[in-house]
């Protein structure tokens, strides 16, 4: 059995970061069947036909641009434009919830915590998934595809996160549903916590090697 982690002893043993970051997709709000939905529409609309779902899984939590450079390399800016309008369309229709996000979020601000969001989404479609499911959380901090210039995996988001809030990495934590989020909050140097309610298989996630991992955001309240 590999040992734990000196971040997961310290969870263990009662420590709770003052900053808190999160991935948006997956993490914070139940997005993976419009995401599913418009990738799908995407490919059929623009290929001819969908790659099976379990390849288009892999790319979640990547820029939006990237995931459609894997599908079709000289025509990922149709996949984009097709990607994009189908899922600002359904937002509505598909976007969903998750049990416990918005208890967490109310606990963690009644306690004092500095909270962000850290994702590869654009802001206009984080914008619009906040207002629709109502989530009146006070981020002190957005991070989105548009503020860095590099993305997920590398450290880039998070620090430019750590950096509007001025907070230490050694006293935070990014709680994300995908390998990149995995990555880049160790490149960091925060603790890394992978939300296993999200968007990728637990086995995958664990195989990361997060610091912490949590089936339901129920768990992380301190």
């Amino acid at each position: 059995m590999e040992s734990e982690s000196e971040n997961a002893r310290r969870w263990r043993e009662g420590w709770r970061p003052a900053t808190w970051l999160f991935d948006f997709d997956g993490t914070l709000v139940d997005s993976v069947e419009l995401m599913m939905a418009s990738f799908r529409h995407a490919a059929e609309q623009v290929l001819g036909q969908a790659p099976p779902d379990e390849e288009l899984r892999r790319g979640i939590g990547r820029p939006l641009i990237d995931q459609m450079r894997t599908l079709d390399a000289h025509r990922a800016d149709q996949l984009f434009d097709a990607y994009l309008a189908h899922n600002l369309a359904h937002h509505a229709d598909l976007l969903r919830p998750y049990p416990g996000v918005d208890r967490l979020l109310d606990t963690l601000s009644a306690a004092g915590r500095r909270l962000g969001i850290v994702t590869s989404k654009r802001r206009d479609s984080v914008e619009l998934g906040i207002q629709l499911l109502g989530i009146d959380t006070e981020f002190a901090a957005i991070v989105t595809w548009e503020d860095t210039e590099r993305h997920k995996p590398t450290p880039d988001p998070v620090l430019r996160a750590l950096e509007l809030l001025g907070a230490d990495p050694g006293d935070a934590i990014y709680i994300g549903d995908s390998a990149w989020d995995i990555r880049s909050g160790r490149a960091a140097g925060v603790v890394t916590a992978a939300a296993l309610w999200g968007a990728a298989p637990a086995q995958e996630l664990i195989a990361e090697r997060p610091d912490l991992a949590f089936a339901a955001a129920e768990e992380l309240a301190p």
